[in-house]
């Protein structure tokens, strides 16, 4: 018989006497290479006869047994699992089709209707069809009784016959997400031993299926994004159930505030409907924004009163305002925003979805131009459309009273026109993202960025007509009203202004507007979280009020506004606000317009009480003009001067911590929360208390000798210090750039520079620059936000030697990373990541494919530009490392883990972080 090459392992019993023989020999012959076991040199040929044929072994170095071996085991598995998606395939190859043993079949992205011949494929476990052309589902799947993955989701499928669930009777995991599905076949019941997991997200069921009840073993269960109104009690009565997704669905029972909190706030809801029938509650969350002085005040309070009340310009709102008062059986809950730039930081914070946008613009103030468009409408328009996406947007033009009807007829024109143009330019450009992203040569590795983009299609402003109101005129107040009546009254608007509540959560609110307005609660309305169980529990038909009800009632009604409890910050999750707008006059002590009189103004009374003087003030204000810092005493009296002209100073020590050294208190957990400002630590010299840095231990911080300083990003100015240590971009340096679409929002680049700065500790920044330095390298961060040109660009020098690429893509792609965390919060935004082209001049660049978390984005070596043609190594372009001569054992993944305080992880190191002191160099 012809010599075969044979894998050592897999004929190693054949072999055994060979071996055995050769030991016994202690011989080689001439030429041979010796197989090295124990000690004892084994030549590579023998013979082996037997049964009159003989076949001639040939052993291999053991490096070489282990290569063939791999090689086996390789071909082995791709006779069990074969991947074809983005083949563009119409139908099925009959190679797949012929290979019974196969196990795993992935068809992703293909252009397939029908799978005819798939039953022949009797042992197949795993079966990916997600983003084809299905529109009737495919019966011949109910011949794959071996199916445990099934995966049909991102099609145009409309039905599911009966018949082929009952012969999956070990399917565990089944997507039919985005599809036409109304309702599913009953015989999914079949799979209640077996089914685990179920997406029938984003599709049209109006009424909840019922075969889904009868899965037993259910685990998690998506259903996010139909026409739900009710979720059955009986879903949550097993234990085996630990997730259920329903958010975008117009749920009444339970309402979506209910659903947010989780299974174990579903069941008890549904326990307390047992004990009474539920209450409808009809509420709007109603949003005033606009530019200054374009007459939001007057007309909140015009329509809370009925008539017209004019807003003094001295009593014009500063940060927020919050009221509530009745139409008919609907409940408003108005938060009227203030219009200047600096209160805009604060707006994500109460900015939410399914709230009706009242657009305030001032038609006298308004000109039939760009300018005046865009500081009046479009910001407010383009920011909403980045955050809240499917607003519902009244517009509502005022101060028509000094204007002719002429002129209010042409500019209500052009707001509506421009508007549609806007919304239309984002359809467009939303669309041509797509179009690039399915049209390049390897679609596959952008399919995170595709189906953002595709998400973000679905999504788009609703813009009502303009209605114009005289403020003074009490008829275009009432006339007002019966328009945002109308509105709300209308389903396909606002399908969850109804909930259904159990009657001891409008118990519990009823009694919390009580004791917010006794006379013993004082004007702030905090209150301990202990102190109020107890309050509510003296009260006869709360008696048997427990905690974890209570918590469920507040996490409810600080979802719909009523209240504020903040449980996930650590040194508020004990204080309840009763009155919302409390937090507003918190937050805008240090964030508000005219900060630096402010600042100019306070009294000697209040710095001598904080050990400080008039010297002292001159320094804060000189310190703040130039560096947008404060010192912790200049904070300490300038809030203290505020609560006082407030009348609130007994609350002082309560917000800002016991003493002048004491305590962080309340306000700057707030601040630092939501992001609002950075603690900074300035320090003489290093800390010789700090605790020894252990890779992969917990990193325990002590606490720092230094001085706290607060930088408020806001009032940053464009310094040239950050340029100056930079000391200019080289033509080598690592260039990536973020861009946004469709502009970076306000207040971004601002938050961005907090998260950024909480994990490294030295740091330069200004208005739109910032450099970050970790482990010596600086990486340099520039925002430039023009239209149709927004992006944030990162510079690192570009390491010596080869082992510093790791390092410097590690820390890019760390930085990116956290860009890309916090563009999550605008759901309506686009971020996608570029490299530029080297070649000078050359306007190429290069879109990274999507990021798994462990740094890799190419397997290649060498990236050419399709537009000039040059060549560049792709460790220049890409998150990789070149190469060395010769080839070394392979290095753990890097992976990256961004949270503003957490873990994050360089490489194979990881540190934890509880907080992190800043210091300056």
């Amino acid at each position: 018989m012809g010599d075969l090459q044979l894998c050592f392992w897999d004929i190693w019993p054949e072999v055994l006497g060979l071996l055995r023989a050769a030991l016994r020999l202690g011989g080689e012959r001439e030429g041979g290479v010796p197989w090295q076991r124990s000690g004892v040199g084994v030549t590579q040929e023998e013979e082996a006869r037997g049964g009159g044929s003989a076949r001639r072994i040939q052993l291999v170095p053991r490096s070489g047994a282990m290569a063939q071996h791999r090689a086996c085991q390789e071909q082995e598995d791709r006779l069990h699992e074969v991947n074809l998606s983005t083949q563009r395939l119409r139908v099925l190859p009959p190679a797949v089709l012929s290979n019974s043993m196969l196990e795993s079949l992935d068809l992703d992205r293909n252009k397939l209707r029908t799978i005819t011949g798939i039953s022949k494929l009797c042992n197949l476990k795993k079966l990916i069809l997600s983003k084809n052309e299905f529109v009737d589902f495919p019966n011949e799947i109910q011949s794959l009784v071996c199916l445990e993955r099934l995966e049909l989701n991102q099609n145009q499928i409309r039905t599911i016959p009966e018949g082929v669930f009952s012969h999956l009777p070990r399917l565990k995991h089944l997507r039919l997400n985005n599809n036409r599905l109304c309702a599913l076949p009953r015989d999914l019941a079949a799979c209640q031993g077996s089914l685990q997991y179920l997406n029938i997200s984003n599709n049209l069921f109006r009424a909840f299926p019922p075969p889904v009840l009868q899965l037993a073993r259910l685990q998690e269960f998506h259903v996010q994004n139909n026409a739900l109104r009710q979720l059955p009690r009986e879903l949550f009565q097993g234990q085996s159930l630990r997730m259920v997704k329903a958010g975008g669905n117009p749920l009444r029972e339970p309402p979506s505030e209910v659903c947010a909190g989780g299974i174990q706030q579903i069941r008890n809801y549904f326990n307390q409907l047992r004990h009474g029938s539920g209450q409808e509650d009809k509420r709007v969350k109603t949003v005033f924004l606009g530019a200054s002085l374009a007459g939001k005040s007057t007309i909140c309070r015009s329509l809370k009163h009925g008539q017209s009340k004019l807003m003094p310009k001295e009593e014009r709102t500063v940060g927020i305002e919050i009221s509530e008062f009745q139409i008919e059986d609907f409940t408003f809950l108005f938060w009227d925003f203030a219009g200047q730039l600096e209160y805009y930081m604060t707006h994500h914070v109460f900015i939410t979805p399914q709230a009706l946008v009242i657009l305030v613009i001032n038609l006298h103030m308004y000109q039939t131009n760009d300018k005046t468009f865009k500081e009046l409408v479009g910001f407010w328009i383009k920011n909403l459309s980045m955050r809240v996406p499917n607003s519902v947007v009244l517009p509502v033009g005022t101060h028509v009273d000094c204007c002719q009807e002429q002129e209010v007829a042409e500019k209500t024109h052009d707001i509506m026109g421009r508007i549609t143009a806007m919304l239309a330019e984002r359809k467009s450009n939303l669309a041509h993202f797509i179009d690039n992203l399915e049209g390049s040569e390897e679609p596959k590795i952008y399919m995170d960025q595709w189906e953002k983009l595709k998400e973000m299609e679905s999504c788009t402003l609703t813009i009502l007509n303009l209605v114009t109101v005289n403020c003074t005129d009490r008829c275009d107040i009432k006339k007002l009203e019966a328009t945002i009546l109308k509105h709300v009254k209308k389903e396909e608007l606002f399908p969850e202004v109804v909930r259904v509540l159990p009657p001891v959560y409008r118990q519990v609110e009823a009694a919390l507007v009580d004791i917010a307005q006794s006379e013993e609660m004082a004007g702030h309305g905090m209150m301990d979280l202990q102190h109020l169980v107890s309050k509510l529990s003296q009260r006869e038909h709360l008696a048997s009020l427990g905690r974890e009800l209570l918590q469920d009632i507040l996490r409810y009604l600080h979802r719909v506004g009523l209240v504020v409890w903040y449980e996930e910050i650590k040194p508020l999750e004990s204080t309840v606000f009763l009155q919302p707008t409390f937090l507003i006059t918190m937050f805008k002590l240090l964030v508000r317009h005219h900060l630096v009189q402010q600042l100019e103004s306070i009294p000697a009374e209040t710095l001598i009480g904080e050990h400080a003087t008039i010297r002292d003030r001159a320094n804060w204000v000189c310190n703040f003009k130039a560096k947008a810092m404060l010192c912790h005493q200049a904070v300490r009296a300038l809030v203290k001067h505020q609560l006082c002209s407030e009348g609130m100073w007994d609350v002082f020590e309560e917000i800002m911590g016991h003493g002048p050294h004491r305590g962080r208190g309340k306000l700057f957990s707030l601040l630092e929360h939501f992001e609002l400002c950075l603690e900074v630590k300035h320090t003489e010299a290093l800390n010789p208390q700090a605790r020894e840095f252990v890779p992969g231990k917990p990193w325990e911080t002590t606490r720092s000798q230094g001085k706290s300083w607060y930088l408020f990003q806001t009032y940053l100015n464009q310094t040239e210090e950050v340029s100056e240590v930079w000391e200019g971009d080289h033509p080598e340096d690592l260039h990536v750039r973020a861009y946004f679409s469709p502009e970076i929002p306000e207040g971004f680049f601002q938050r961005f520079l907090v998260k950024a700065c909480s994990f490294y500790s030295t740091h330069w920044v200004a208005k739109v620059t910032c450099l970050l330095v970790c482990n010596g390298k600086p990486l340099l961060i520039k925002e430039n936000n023009q239209r149709a040109y927004s992006y944030l660009e990162l510079h690192c020098r570009k390491p010596s030697e080869r082992t510093g690429f790791q390092f410097a893509w590690d820390f890019l792609v760390a930085v990116v990373l956290t860009i890309q965390k916090l563009a999550e919060e605008w759901p309506g935004l686009h971020v996608c990541v570029k490299s530029p082209c080297r070649t000078p001049g050359c306007p190429a660049e290069l879109l990274w494919p999507d990021m798994d978390g462990t740094g890799a984005t190419t397997k290649e070596d060498v990236k050419t530009c399709g537009t000039c043609g040059h060549r560049f190594g792709a460790e220049l372009l890409l998150p990789k490392v070149p190469k060395p001569l010769e080839e070394l054992p392979a290095q753990p993944s890097a992976h990256y883990y961004v949270t503003s305080y957490g873990t994050t992880t360089f490489g194979p190191s990881s540190i934890q972080v509880t907080r992190q002191n800043i210091s300056s160099e």
